[in-house]
């Protein structure tokens, strides 16, 4: 074994431990996966859920507890898609998985105006198959490939195009509250999921109906973030921080701070008073 090659390897494990450290810290941090938990990993054929399925299977051979994990994609009828390549490899893995279909392709393109974002309404006709297929098998957990970029990504997609302070939450429950979703890899860095995708080889499929959308606007805030972390080094560690560091009241939300009664201890605070009532 010559010297690249031993580095090569060297640096693989090192970056599988990383990965599985910021994973286990995570599921452990939001109480993700617990004894007997029938795990639903979503398994897109990108990078992100490739590294997710690998990290997951490599835990769960040292996790406290005992968890079923089966894969699970769904089929959109994409034309050429390579419908093959995910039952090939999971069968090489002998990993139990399934494969459901729908023609939400067809949807999407007749609904979406050319030129708009294909995104919003792709994801929610899959999320809504996948949640379906769920309940129906009785998987408690969804699992799904984001990672800590994507969450730092949604944070400021919602601040400057939806004014709200909302990012993506590493554990999440439906509205119906029949599904638990989880992201285990809410710690993990997306530059390290994509090394390690590419060291370990998987047969990553791209995905050419919205990955080819120029306009997005997740891809100005990817570019608005890279530019943040080439100027000031370690900018996106701070910011996913300050996500995890949120101090109510000082922001300006009075459903989560309540500021109305809030008085110095030796005065009575007075009110509140209608101060709109001479622009009604």
């Amino acid at each position: 074994m010559d010297v690249l090659h031993r580095k090569a390897i060297y640096n693989l494990n090192k970056l599988q431990r990383r990965l599985r450290r910021e994973m286990g810290r995570a599921i452990q941090d939001f109480n993700m996966i617990g004894p007997g938990d029938r795990v639903m990993v979503c398994l897109s054929g990108g990078a992100d859920s490739f590294t997710m399925l690998d990290i997951l299977l490599n835990l769960r051979h040292k996790a406290p507890v005992d968890f079923e994990l089966v894969a699970v994609n769904l089929d959109q009828k994409q034309p050429g898609f390579p419908s093959h390549i995910l039952p090939e490899y999971l069968e090489s893995i002998h990993v139990p998985f399934q494969i459901l279909e729908q023609d939400t392709y067809s949807v999407v393109k007749n609904v979406v105006p050319d030129g708009k974002t294909m995104c919003g309404l792709c994801s929610r006709l899959r999320r809504g198959a996948l949640y379906s297929y769920a309940r129906q098998q009785g998987y408690n957990r969804i699992a799904l490939g984001h990672h800590r970029d994507d969450i730092i990504e949604t944070l400021f997609l919602n601040m400057f195009y939806g004014g709200k302070l909302k990012a993506m939450p590493p554990k999440l429950l439906s509205d119906d509250g029949a599904n638990v979703v989880i992201r285990p890899l809410a710690y993990c860095r997306e530059t390290d999921i994509k090394a390690y995708a590419e060291s370990r080889g998987f047969p990553v499929i791209p995905c050419n109906l919205c990955g080819s959308q120029d306009n997005l606007q997740r891809q100005a805030i990817k570019a608005m973030l890279r530019e943040w972390d080439r100027q000031h080094s370690g900018r996106s560690e701070t910011i996913f921080a300050a996500i995890r560091n949120l101090v109510p009241s000082h922001l300006a939300d009075t459903q989560y701070y309540d500021f109305t009664s809030l008085g110095a201890q030796s005065y009575a605070e007075p009110g509140p008073y209608n101060w709109l009532a001479d622009e009604e």
